[in-house]
């Protein structure tokens, strides 16, 4: 039996990896990390969770166990995570598991992870925190944590597996492939991977909530998360505007020519690619195609202007031997977009340039570029 720390976030797919991880005898102390900022106010939807049905995946004496637990719902809230209603949920499965539980104030840590998301905006870059956070505290902080108590394992509700090689684990997608995470943990150390569990990973999502139901949990139905926790609204604009305050940050929207066509109050309002909410009218459909952080200028065009065959990224991280010479492989340039094929050469000071076999439009740089081979995570590197 193994000493697992698990990272509970009070959603189904945590909740199921704790069942998981005690079919299989292990000793899991679940951990909650809480981020410290204000959340809207919520209340419960009242409705009662308890279902019957197969308990294959779950162990047999939690299954079959009465607990006035199994009928209270989870609290609702807006699609974040990390909320005091998401630690109340992630509480209420410890206990009916009997599994010790600690809720970790991160506020400091979640601090630099706000700050980051600041500053990329400011810098008309598009931010991806979750990434960041899985660096910085799910396989970080918890790492120490796991550390300090002499836990074995680091195990958490991602969509991803850990495959056996001769040169030791590969990360590889999750079974499910509409809910692959394997793209925002491509930051992780290497050396980190011997010691991760991903108990879902194997298993559809329509799986993991059967098995939530089997336990009579009201997270069975729970949405998942859609949102970044710390801007449950997903206003990340006015998120933006408070940690930087009331100072002007308004400029020129101009066209790929130089025509200036109207104002904006922001650039942390903009990304690459984005159409809807420009306020221009230009007969034809307009997309930002480019970001000016010093001269606060967002330039609009058509999408052909946002077609792209080569970019560059930095602060590269492999989960290979780092490669010295270029090779094939597939990349995705965002968590949700399609996978392409590319030349990846690596460059000095720790860079490496992509050539796609066909163009992609709306490469945003800030976004991580993670390359694939087939369903191993190659490693990536932030678009520059």
């Amino acid at each position: 039996m193994a000493r697992v720390v698990l990272a509970m976030s009070g959603g189904v797919d945590s909740s199921v990896a704790a069942a998981l991880l005690r079919k299989d005898g292990h000793e899991v102390i679940g951990l909650f990390m809480r981020h410290g900022e204000a959340e809207p106010a919520c209340a419960s939807d009242g409705a009662s969770g308890a279902t019957s049905g197969s308990t294959a995946l779950l162990p047999a004496n939690v299954a079959a166990k009465s607990s006035p637990l199994a009928i209270l719902p989870a609290a609702g809230h807006k699609q974040g995570c990390c909320s005091a209603s998401d630690a109340h949920d992630a509480r209420r499965v410890a206990d009916l598991l009997e599994i010790p539980f600690y809720a970790l104030d991160f506020q400091r840590e979640f601090g630099r992870i706000m700050d980051y998301f600041v500053e990329e905006y400011a810098a008309g870059r598009t931010p991806n925190p979750c990434v960041q956070c899985n660096n910085w505290l799910k396989f970080g902080k918890l790492r120490e944590y796991a550390d300090g108590v002499g836990a074995d394992f680091i195990a958490t509700g991602h969509y991803a597996r850990l495959v056996p090689t001769a040169d030791g684990p590969a990360l590889c997608r999750g079974r499910d492939g509409g809910k692959d995470q394997s793209y925002v943990l491509f930051g992780l150390d290497r050396d980190v991977l011997p010691r991760l569990l991903f108990p879902v990973g194997d298993y559809r999502k329509d799986e993991i909530r059967e098995a939530a139901r089997d336990l009579g949990l009201r997270v069975a139905d729970k949405k998942d998360s859609q949102e970044i926790c710390f801007v449950p609204d997903g206003d990340y604009a006015a998120f933006v505007r408070r940690r930087n305050g009331p100072a002007d940050r308004g400029g020129e929207i101009v066209t790929t020519a130089g025509e200036v066509v109207g104002r904006h109050e922001g650039i942390e309002r903009f990304t690459i690619g984005q159409r809807k909410g420009l306020g221009i009218a230009r007969g034809r459909p307009q997309f930002v195609v480019r970001i000016e952080a010093e001269a606060r200028r967002v330039v609009i065009g058509e999408r052909e202007d946002l077609a792209c065959t080569e970019i560059t990224a930095r602060r590269t991280n492999w989960l290979i031997e780092p490669p010295t010479e270029a090779f094939r492989c597939d990349v995705k340039i965002r968590y949700l977009s399609q996978p392409v094929g590319a030349t990846v050469e690596p460059l000095p000071e720790n860079r490496l340039r992509a050539t796609f076999d066909e163009a992609k439009h709306g490469v945003a740089p800030g976004q991580a570029l993670v390359c694939y081979r087939e369903d191993r995570v190659l490693g990536g590197g932030w678009i520059e």
